[in-house]
């Protein structure tokens, strides 16, 4: 480590190296009239090369690096794929089966019994993940839990939180939103006996612009104002990659009476997040992208301890979220769970549950920081990458997705002027597994956990490739 020495009384500076083995020196220390103060010098950005050697010595600095062989990947002419896809499905964990036999044993073994006598009882599995999704997305531990799917949800969430009233009944979301949003956005309205085009406000991008402002969405929330009933947003837009600013957004919407909840899908397992400190109402996420869950698997959610005990908020009742220790009692009147467990409703499906374990468990030894600090290394080095091939080729790249680092997380979006579908078929044909999006967008997911620095090289030189042979 080197520190720079300032003497504050002549305003004059003196840089002196000092390696981090010598005798450690004082935080400040007084010699004859002034004070010294140490401080830190900035840390250079670091310098890409656009060669196999520099990706190899990148993944041997890599602390994560070893994590790569904690996965399974599909092969392509007997080569492990380079794989861009997990903001769609995430590699299988190979401790995954384990836990997911686990649970089949205890099934042949236990039948029924298993709810109470199994190495992790039913009854209760989904408690294991409190703790550690808790940190995962900054809250307490009380404030999250797994069921269902993204959706479904947050279509529950929406009857707790979409409460509209004659003069206060808007949805705030973002234009182009992941469909499913879209229809459960539309349906909801429609329910409450509302009509969509009046009810729904979307968020629009500037003309030529590809992402949505930060001052546009507060300025938007502003204008609707007393109208406003709901935020509700996703985290990460899934075409652009952009990150919106949660904190901000959410203390505009509370500003206005709103409530404001976030759709998680691409957040969750791939931006830090602090969900109770940040006040947000509520969110859900998927956890089969960035989390590794597997196909169609459960989803987490999370509650604002502000809401637990207010019971003026409507919400569909199950048994599974009446209170535990009194739930085999099969009383009539619903008593919620403490908590998020309290919007539970059905027996949870623990065979889903199991994968999901194993990644949160994963991320849990890990740590989101260790995570964030590669992903924006190595998006760093495939965006250099990009740019680098685009020299070399007539084609022209065009990244989508915000080239401000608190703006973006582990996806670039890139046009791919004057290629088309072709292009994309042929690095799938060459093991690199992507995203093709209308009209000529890739979607390029370089996943932290199993994603090397080599791979990043080896792309650019699949991708000129592909280039040259269709010119």
């Amino acid at each position: 480590m080197f520190y720079r020495i300032v003497l504050p009384s002549d305003k004059s500076a003196i840089t002196r190296e000092i390696s981090s083995n010598l005798r450690p020196i004082p935080k400040f220390f007084h010699t004859q009239s002034f004070f010294l103060f140490l401080r830190p010098l900035k840390k250079q950005p670091m310098t890409f090369q656009n060669t196999r050697e520099f990706a190899q010595e990148l993944d041997s600095q890599d602390k994560l690096h070893h994590y790569r062989n904690e996965f399974l990947f599909p092969q392509v002419n007997g080569r492990k794929v380079i794989y861009f896809t997990g903001n769609s499905l995430g590699l299988q964990p190979k401790r995954t089966k384990a836990y997911v036999d686990e649970v089949m044993d205890d099934w042949a073994k236990l039948a029924v019994e298993g709810h109470f006598y199994a190495e992790k009882p039913w009854w209760d599995y989904h408690e294991r993940f409190a703790a550690p999704l808790s940190k995962l997305v900054g809250a307490l531990p009380s404030e999250v839990t797994v069921m269902n799917t993204l959706t479904v949800n947050l279509h529950l969430l929406m009857v707790s939180f979409y409460r509209p009233t004659e003069k206060k009944y808007k949805i705030l979301c973002e234009s182009k939103a992941f469909p499913s949003d879209q229809y459960m956005f539309q349906s909801q309205v429609r329910f409450h006996g509302l009509d969509p085009e009046d009810a729904i406000v979307e968020l629009h991008r500037r003309e030529g612009e590809h992402n949505i402002r930060l001052e546009d969405v507060l300025a938007k929330i502003e204008e609707i104002g007393d109208e406003l009933a709901l935020v509700l947003i996703g985290g990460v837009n899934y075409y652009t990659g952009q990150v919106f600013d949660i904190k901000t957004i959410t203390e505009a919407g509370h500003k206005v009476g709103a409530y404001v909840g976030w759709d998680l899908a691409h957040a969750a397992g791939n931006i830090k997040l602090e969900l109770h400190d940040w006040d947000v109402d509520f969110a859900a996420w998927c956890s089969y992208k960035y989390m590794n869950s597997g196909p169609g698997n459960a989803s987490g959610c999370f509650i604002h301890e502000d809401h637990h005990d207010n019971y003026e908020l409507n919400r569909f009742a199950g048994w599974w979220g009446h209170n535990k220790e009194r739930r085999f009692l099969m009383e009539p009147k619903f008593s919620p769970e403490a908590g998020a467990n309290g919007w539970q409703i059905s027996n949870l499906p623990v065979l889903t549950l199991a994968p999901y374990l194993a990644s949160v468990e994963m991320f849990a030894e890990i740590g989101m920081d260790a995570l964030i600090e590669k992903r924006d290394r190595i998006t760093s080095y495939l965006e250099f990458i990009l740019k680098e091939i685009d020299k070399e080729v007539s084609s022209t790249f065009e990244i989508i997705t915000p080239e401000n680092p608190a703006e973006r997380a582990s996806q670039l979006s890139v046009f791919l002027h004057g290629e088309g579908r072709s292009l994309f078929d042929y690095l799938m044909k060459n093991g690199v597994i992507t995203d093709w999006r209308e009209p000529n967008v890739i979607r390029l997911a370089p996943v932290p956990l199993y994603c090397s620095f080599e791979d990043m090289y080896e792309f650019g030189q699949i991708l000129k490739e592909g280039i040259q042979s269709h010119k």
